[in-house]
């Protein structure tokens, strides 16, 4: 407390009690209502002017507000982390018992926990504090241990006991994510010898193949050993050998990547099996076999090109939507077409009158088309052959250009710069839309804006067609490459077109995405959007999925939780299989069903040994020490008796106020109130 402060409260009392001096026991003494002048001197009167000081005493102390400082001293003690992997690599490695007996053996040391503040921690994919230890985590995550204890232990220097195999199967590398502030000790648990060992430790595969092509696959293969070895790859497909290849190791080249092509010949989803095998005797052949699974599909669309005449327009046509393989356009005229079921998609360019008999065929068939006009077209006919559009055009030539609907949600597409792009051709009329249509572009004469659409779609049902107002489309293309360098971003700009109108899948109000196949012992999650009767995303949608698992026939039901803009539901653990699942909205009982499989892979049981190498580099980058199992009670030994971890004392500085502001206020309101009972019981008042 400074001396100004002392000062003040000295000031405080002589004028607390001057005044009470003043109001009970002098000017009392003077009135004339007195029964005598020696009453001042009553215990009554000075029980008063003793409330009365006490009162104003204590105001003015709350005013002053004196703080007064309190010193302490605590003991902070080095964090001491024992971190022990959680993972099933622990126990497909035999070493959970082990495990628990090193981390009890340094957590219970009594000397380390008076020197030490020592936390038990574990670790799988995720980092815990007070999980208990059962060595059933699908993937071990050793990146995410440093990461956490950063952030608990910022500051103070630490060490950090680590009991672990080294073996991690996600995240960053963890050699490398060393803390300034700690030293790891590893306690490396498993096996550490060399054994011969063949392992897969990586195959890529794309998860979906086009039918009646082929697909790659690339496989990594992995040799520990001190002997040349040889091994057969093979991949197989159910009972059937795919492809076989002989493979030879030694102790100079112990990894090898292999890439084959397989065939895709039939719809659907395929399961296949990598196997590397070989005479010799391995401790762990579990590693020798990655399931992988492909999808085939049918992408491959079949496009009737139809046009009585020539023009610039059908060669970029061809070429830019030919630009994807899955895609084949066919150029005829209208009366070579003998068969409309041969096509998924049929372009008429500038329909006239010899295409009468083709566009009442198509009536039948129901084919999606793409519908070019220019200044060729009839559109007598088309008013006639659909019923989208009515077109009341004149002879007079005019020239439109493109202005981007930005609003436009048929499909996912960019603006190339169309403003930019040259005007198309077209006869000069008014385009009166009678059904729901979604214009992409709609025309501009110069720069006024009209109320025609220049690229626009329909969709009733499951019927999509498109139509574009407006012939010389190649000078777009030529455009987009004299920008761009490249035809691609135009040709991909065709390609959504054709993949619209070669989709017949009508707008639902539920989808669902997921995926055909999972490896077991990943999340799998499933994503569902729910949309309303205007085909906006319905926020109060109550999904709920029913999961069967075909194997064992048993049943799960649960409930989507929402997110930004879908709802999802995640599955963890879930064993090897084949699993039906049904999606249902209560409210509406939509409902969409679908399939996929769970393929037998386990990351935690591809290790015969532990990591040694890397978890000596690990300590050696801390300042640290990596120790065998049998060396623990020599890291014991070493955390007891090293000075660089000593407690530190540190002196605690508390500041607080003389009298707390609340119980001041009470003690006042009692000494007022202590003093006007007074004062009424006795006549004073």
């Amino acid at each position: 407390m400074s001396i100004n402060t002392i000062l003040l409260l000295l000031l405080a009392l002589i004028v607390a009690a001057g005044i009470a001096f003043y109001q009970y026991l002098y000017t009392r003494a003077q009135g004339a209502n007195w029964r005598s002048k020696a009453n001042y001197k009553s215990k009554l009167h000075l029980f008063l002017a003793f409330l009365r000081f006490a009162a104003i005493f204590l105001i003015l102390v709350l005013l002053i507000n004196p703080i007064i400082s309190r010193k302490t001293y605590e003991t902070q003690k080095t964090p001491l982390p024992i971190v022990v992997d959680n993972s099933e690599s622990i126990s497909f490695l035999n070493q959970d018992k082990k495990a628990k007996e090193l981390a009890e053996l340094i957590a219970q040391n009594k000397d380390l926990q008076e020197k030490y503040a020592v936390k038990q921690f574990s670790f799988d994919q995720d980092f815990y504090s007070d999980k208990e230890l059962d060595f059933k985590g699908n993937q071990s995550n050793i990146y995410k241990v440093f990461e956490n204890i950063k952030q608990l232990y910022r500051s103070q220097k630490h060490p950090i006991v680590l009991v672990t195999d080294g073996n991690q199967t996600q995240g960053n590398d963890y050699v490398y994510n060393i803390q300034q502030n700690a030293s790891v000790f590893p306690i490396v648990v498993g096996d550490t010898i060399e054994h011969l060992d063949l392992k897969i430790s990586q195959l890529n595969a794309n998860k979906y193949a086009f039918l009646k092509n082929k697909f790659p696959v690339e496989v990594f293969l992995n040799y520990s050993g001190n002997k040349p070895v040889n091994a057969t790859l093979s991949i197989q497909s159910g009972n059937t050998t795919l492809v076989k290849q002989n493979i030879s190791f030694s102790t100079q080249k112990r990894s090898q990547s292999i890439s084959v092509l397989l065939p895709a010949e039939r719809v659907g989803v395929y399961q296949y099996r990598a196997v590397i095998s070989s005479a010799e005797n391995e401790k762990n052949k579990y590693n020798n076999v990655k399931n992988f699974a492909v999808e085939v599909i049918d992408q491959r669309t079949e496009i009737a090109l139809v046009s009585s005449i020539l023009h610039p327009d059908l060669g970029a046509l061809k070429r830019s939507i030919e630009s994807n393989v899955q895609r084949k356009i066919t150029t005829l005229k209208p009366n070579e077409i003998k068969s409309l079921q041969n096509y998924n998609v049929l372009i008429f360019y500038q329909p006239n009158a010899s295409f009468k008999s083709l566009l009442e065929q198509n009536r039948n068939a129901k084919l999606n088309t793409f519908v070019i006009t220019g200044l060729n077209t009839d559109f007598n006919l088309l008013n006639l052959s659909q019923d989208d559009f009515e077109f009341k055009m004149s002879s007079q030539k005019e020239d439109y250009s493109a202005n981007f609907n930005a609003q436009f949600n048929s499909f996912s597409i960019d603006n190339l710069g169309f403003e930019q792009f040259p005007p198309l051709e077209n006869p000069f009329g008014s385009i009166i839309q009678k059904g729901n249509a979604n214009h992409l572009l709609q025309a501009r004469i110069r720069s006024i804006t009209t109320e025609n659409p220049l690229l626009t779609f329909t969709e009733k049902g499951i019927s999509r067609n498109a139509y574009l107002f407006g012939e010389n489309i190649w000078k777009w293309r030529m455009e987009s490459y004299l920008k761009d360098k490249s035809f691609e971003k135009f040709d991909v700009f065709l390609d959504k077109i054709i993949q619209y109108l070669a989709s017949n899948a009508k707008k639902k109000n539920l989808i669902v995405n997921h995926e055909n196949f999972y490896n077991s012992g990943e999340t799998i999650s499933i994503s569902a959007e729910y949309f309303n009767k205007n085909y906006e995303f319905d926020e109060n949608a109550q999904l709920t999925i029913q999961l069967k698992n075909k194997n064992t026939n048993t049943f799960k039901v649960y409930d989507f939780l929402k997110g930004s803009n879908d709802y999802q539901v995640a599955f963890q653990d879930l064993e090897a299989g084949q699993y039906s699942f049904t999606v249902k909205e209560k409210t509406s009982n939509s409902q969409y069903s679908g399939v996929f499989q769970v393929l037998d892979f386990d990351a935690e049981k591809q290790f015969v040994n532990a990591d040694w190498s890397r978890l000596k580099q690990l300590a050696e980058n801390t300042q640290g020490k990596a120790y065998f199992p049998s060396e623990a009670q020599q890291l014991v030994d070493f955390l007891k008796q090293n000075d660089a971890y000593k407690p530190i004392q540190k002196e605690v500085v508390s500041k607080s106020p003389l009298i707390d502001w609340i119980w001041g206020l009470i003690f006042l309101a009692v000494l007022f109130t202590i003093e006007w009972f007074v004062r009424k019981y006795n006549g004073l008042l």
